[in-house]
């Protein structure tokens, strides 16, 4: 393998968004680095299989507002 090629690979701290903390390693950051995740498997609908908390601002919703009722 080639040298000084690859990234550092250490230990960094994830807080979840109920605030419990874990060790992982990862290239992120230095080591001893902390991500605060605003989504995880705790309140992401699709582990926790409840409604969605993100609104729909897509852009077939802004043209249903629009013009949803054209025409009628």
């Amino acid at each position: 393998m080639k040298k000084d090629i690859h990234p550092q690979y250490h230990t960094i701290n994830v807080v979840m968004t109920d605030g419990s903390t874990f060790q992982t390693r990862s290239c992120y950051g230095e080591e001893g680095a902390t991500i605060n995740l605003d989504i995880d498997p705790a309140s992401h609908p699709a582990w926790t299989g409840g409604p969605a908390r993100v609104s729909d601002k897509g852009r077939v919703s802004a043209f249903k507002s629009k013009f949803g009722n054209f025409g009628l």
